[in-house]
């Protein structure tokens, strides 16, 4: 499930909303009762009985039956419109935590009633404090953005992204065991730190943390993502106690080229 832009206006991130609601006014002439056909289906009443006074009267009451109708429909979309953007996280165009658990409580469900796998994935974008400190906080908000624009566009529809807050991410992948999870993950990785964010003449290549939980049958979802954070500070410590210390031009995040 991804948030993506289907047109027209748009807010917060590229999530597209209806036009504004405008009230619509009766400007067409009402509907003329001409037949029996017209009396059967408005209200059953007899020809005989359609005085001049009954018809305007039935005219109007369809006329005004019709721009309810229309209101309706134009409120349906407007709520679907304001219920897409209460899920919206605020900086990205990703879900925000709490729709985030949503789905994934689903998912979890999902795997207790029909035994299907599904694996969660949860990022920690590193350096982030050192970028707001060295290029301010609109460089750290592009930086993420610019990771949650590679989720999105490097996963299945099928996967659900969101952002858990500050520098986190998650990621549910559907139909997807521990092996394929952790590859997926990897790639993700690779495809974030392979992509620079370019900003204001400096280049900031990002390094990402990555924990993977499979999702099994009776999974609490404050546990399964507990256990995800788990494995991915694991994951960071193992890679800070495996590397070399960097370089200071890659420590500094926002090198200028």
């Amino acid at each position: 499930m991804k948030i993506r832009n289907s047109g027209g206006p748009t807010l917060l991130g590229g999530v597209a909303g209806p036009a504004p609601v405008k009230k619509v006014e009766a400007t067409k002439p009402a509907r003329e009762i001409t037949g029996s056909s017209d009396v059967a289906t408005v209200m059953g009443i007899p020809e005989t009985e359609l005085t001049p006074k009954v018809r305007e009267a039935i005219a109007e009451l369809m006329a005004e039956v019709h721009m309810l109708r229309e209101e309706l429909e134009r409120t349906k979309k407007r709520v679907g419109f304001l219920e897409q953007l209460a899920d919206q996280d605020t900086l990205a165009p990703v879900l925000n935590r709490r729709a985030f658990v949503r789905e994934l409580t689903r998912m979890t469900a999902f795997a207790e009633r029909y035994g299907a796998t599904g694996s969660v994935i949860y990022f920690d974008v590193n350096g982030m404090k050192q970028v707001n400190d060295s290029l301010g906080h609109s460089a750290g908000d592009a930086a993420l953005r610019h990771v949650a624009e590679v989720l999105m566009r490097s996963v299945r529809a099928s996967d659900i992204v969101g952002r858990l807050g500050g520098d986190e991410f998650g990621v549910i992948l559907a139909q997807s065991g521990g092996d394929a999870a952790t590859s997926k993950a990897a790639s993700l990785v690779e495809a974030i730190h392979n992509e620079p964010v370019e900003w204001n003449g400096h280049q900031i290549r990002l390094r990402v943390a990555y924990g993977v939980h499979v999702l099994l049958a009776g999974d609490e979802v404050d546990a399964a993502l507990d256990a995800a954070d788990r494995a991915m500070y694991a994951q960071k410590r193992e890679s800070e106690a495996d590397s070399d210390p960097a370089p200071k031009s890659e420590q500094l995040a926002g090198d200028k080229q």
